[in-house]
């Protein structure tokens, strides 16, 4: 079945069903789910972007968790992201540390993240685009995106895959 088979399945209903949805992102190139997602993060149709990637966060593992943040810190330096939603970062990082555990990155909450992200985005807008990247390598995160940013992602798929 290609991609543009699996979109259109994943769409069929009100409710999309997570099993086509997964297989959707799953079957994507990571650069055209990277494109959807970015286009999703920045639609005035969705949350914040803040609120969308807090949610994502809460539903990855830990690993996933701190290397979503270790995209935060790489794209906008450990310094710039010290100073994040009132310095959450500094206060889970060891001093002098670059990198974010997933031990670390498990004491923050969903809603510190989304608060990290939106400081973040404002202080890079370019952040956005290394999300997406982020999360288009974490593929099976996409259907817990839930409402108007995956409809945005699987319609932008779906244009996609019509094209191709």
């Amino acid at each position: 079945m290609g991609l543009l088979d699996l979109v259109t399945q994943a769409m069929a209903s009100s409710t999309p069903n997570p099993q086509h949805v997964d297989a959707a992102a799953q079957a994507a190139p990571p650069n055209v789910l990277a494109g959807a997602l970015a286009q999703a993060f920045g639609s005035n149709q969705t949350p914040s972007i803040g609120a969308i990637i807090g949610g994502l966060f809460g539903h990855s593992n830990g690993q996933q968790q701190a290397g979503m943040l270790n995209q935060i810190l790489a794209t906008i330096g450990p310094l710039a992201a010290s100073g994040l939603a009132g310095g959450v970062l500094s206060k889970i990082l060891t001093p002098g540390a670059t990198q974010v555990t997933a031990a670390q990155a498990s004491q923050l909450s969903p809603q510190q993240v989304q608060d990290v992200v939106e400081h973040a985005h404002q202080t890079n807008p370019r952040i956005a685009d290394e999300l997406a990247g982020f999360y288009a390598q974490h593929a099976g995160l996409i259907k817990t995106l839930g409402g108007a940013a995956l409809a945005i992602t699987l319609s932008k798929l779906k244009d996609h895959a019509a094209e191709a």
